[in-house]
């Protein structure tokens, strides 16, 4: 008798307890998932007004490098343009450190972009690579870069800033008709001296 009770408690004891551990992790576990999906859902609503004004200033730096009277004018806006737009990226994504943690080394943009958004590392390395020719451009080089590279940055910036729209839930941009037809008219001038040639 007493040890038929005793294992009835005990059942009853241990039914209970895996019971609440069972309730207990299933609670944290949906309460963790909700966490990291509320975390990663954007939205405009949820946005920081920083993340739009580099939204807007790289669609502004876009439209500069397609009217841009000059070669260099027209890379550095384009890579300016894409750079403001992964800022607008960091701005919602990155987290600051907290107080008590060591300062780190400062990264560059491309860098930070990498890390914080693994999916885009093929832009950020790309883009890294033309800071140096940007910045020649900047400084009034003529030769940094050539027409041809700076028309396929303007529309490489123009697609990364609708993949980082996209990326942050917003629907992308509408290219400009002008991005579609820059590199045929820029071409036209060397089309025709080989046609008189020939």
């Amino acid at each position: 008798m007493t040890s038929q009770i005793t294992n009835q408690m005990t059942h009853e004891m241990t039914g209970q307890m895996t019971g609440q551990m069972t309730g207990q992790m299933t609670g944290q576990m949906t309460g963790q998932m909700t966490g990291q999906m509320t975390g990663q859902m954007t939205g405009p609503f949820s946005l920081p007004a920083t993340t739009h004004s580099y939204l807007d200033r790289a669609a502004e730096s876009l439209r500069e490098a397609v009217v841009a009277p000059d070669v260099p004018t027209r890379y550095a806006c384009a890579h300016v343009a894409a750079l403001r737009a992964a800022a607008a990226l960091l701005a919602a994504r990155a987290r600051p450190a907290g107080s008590g943690t060591r300062r780190r080394p400062q990264k560059n943009a491309w860098v930070l972009l990498a890390e914080v958004a693994p999916e885009l590392t093929e832009w950020a390395t790309f883009f890294a690579a033309g800071a140096g020719k940007r910045a020649a451009a900047e400084a009034g080089s003529t030769r940094a870069v050539t027409e041809r590279e700076a028309d396929d940055l303007v529309r490489d910036a123009d697609r990364f800033l609708g993949v980082v729209e996209q990326a942050l839930g917003l629907v992308p941009h509408v290219a400009s008709p002008q991005l579609c037809v820059l590199a045929d008219l820029r071409r036209q001038p060397a089309r025709s001296s080989r046609v008189r040639a020939g």
